[in-house]
């Protein structure tokens, strides 16, 4: 129980910690971030409105995150499925009111998003209130900072953050990039990788229950346990992946006219919507991999991954799409880096059933 506690609040101090961080430097952020994206005055007008608004939800998105895996931890996956309804039903919302009522456009996008993720961390405090924990907290205050418990603790979300910026970066190269091929091919990007996103939300609900037992069947030292968590997962996430891909390459024109009315984004979409199917396909077993060794508190096999990823698996196809100016090649280098997040992570797998030290 104190030692769960002790967890929680390590790494809610250090998410608060780091979330206003990123609030105080928030300016010199969007300028380096905006001086690098190659996108007409328009593009970038709208994507600095669009930060401007999101940023100041980097605290409770932060937080939101401590908070999930503080439950997967006790094997409360019901209140993070309740979590993720909440910020998701919130946004789509807060969308509405905010984008079609007021006019906020990009603005209130960002600040829709900002505002749901604050939504979600009400109600995860109502839920860690009900439970009677915040009564305890004195109790166990003054071990909060031990010098070897948070060693460890920032030694693991050192990898975790790694890798995260990783993540983040090479999303942001393959946007930067596309802003830079032109309006239209922006347009249709983030409109696919839309579909990535809303993809991965069901996806990430499987990998967190993996995170979950895989903490659970290591700590048992239950490895065919382990070895059968892992393959129904990946089994089911690729299904899904795959379901996800196919409906959108069927049905595209009628399903991406509810996302925009504009004839010549609807066709380039039509001949670009066909790279789901390796993006999500992949993506979907890296998803379920990234749970299971966050479960297993592999960090620095997740950090090592992610890095090699994005060097070898995306950027030498990037260089190649600016040089020919080629989208088609854009599209494949994500889908080599959704590949190569695969195989480094999978390469991996056996050693956490042999021997769990990293």
């Amino acid at each position: 129980m104190r030692s769960s506690l002790l967890a929680g609040l390590r790494n809610g101090l250090l998410a608060l910690g780091l979330g206003l961080t990123i609030l105080i430097l928030q300016h010199p952020l969007r300028e380096l971030g905006f001086a690098l994206l190659n996108a007409t005055p328009e593009v970038k007008a709208s994507g600095q409105a669009y930060y401007d608004a999101l940023i100041w939800g980097a605290p409770a998105t932060l937080l939101n995150f401590v908070l999930m895996g503080w439950f997967l931890g006790r094997e409360q996956g019901g209140k993070v499925w309740l979590l993720s309804a909440v910020a998701n039903g919130g946004n789509v919302v807060l969308d509405y009111l905010f984008m079609m009522q007021w006019g906020w456009e990009s603005a209130g996008a960002g600040a829709a998003t900002a505002a749901s993720q604050y939504l979600m961390l009400l109600v995860g405090m109502i839920l860690v209130r009900s439970e009677g924990w915040f009564s305890k907290v004195s109790r166990v205050g003054f071990r909060i900072f031990e010098r070897d418990a948070m060693l460890a603790n920032f030694k693991l979300n050192k990898d975790i953050l790694v890798r995260t910026l990783a993540l983040i970066s090479t999303f942001a190269v393959f946007t930067n990039l596309s802003a830079g091929l032109g309006t239209l091919v922006l347009a249709t990007n983030t409109l696919l990788l839309k579909v990535v996103s809303l993809a991965a939300h069901f996806i990430d609900g499987l990998a967190f229950a993996t995170e979950s037992f895989a903490g659970i069947f290591q700590g048992q030292g239950a490895k065919n346990k382990q070895a059968n968590l892992l393959r129904m997962s990946c089994g089911v996430s690729l299904g899904l992946g795959l379901i996800f891909a196919t409906v959108f390459i069927v049905f595209p024109s009628s399903i991406f006219r509810l996302l925009t009315n504009h004839s010549d984004v609807i066709e380039t979409i039509q001949a670009d919507v066909v790279w789901l199917i390796p993006v999500l396909g992949f993506g979907s077993i890296a998803y379920i991999l990234d749970g299971y060794f966050l479960g297993l508190t592999k960090g620095r096999i997740l950090r090592t991954s992610m890095l090699l990823s994005a060097i070898f698996g995306f950027a030498p196809w990037v260089i190649a799409a600016w040089q020919f100016r080629s989208n088609q090649m854009l599209w494949l280098g994500l889908s080599s880096f959704m590949a190569a997040r695969t195989i480094t992570l999978g390469l991996q797998v056996p050693k956490t059933l042999i021997d769990n030290r990293d």
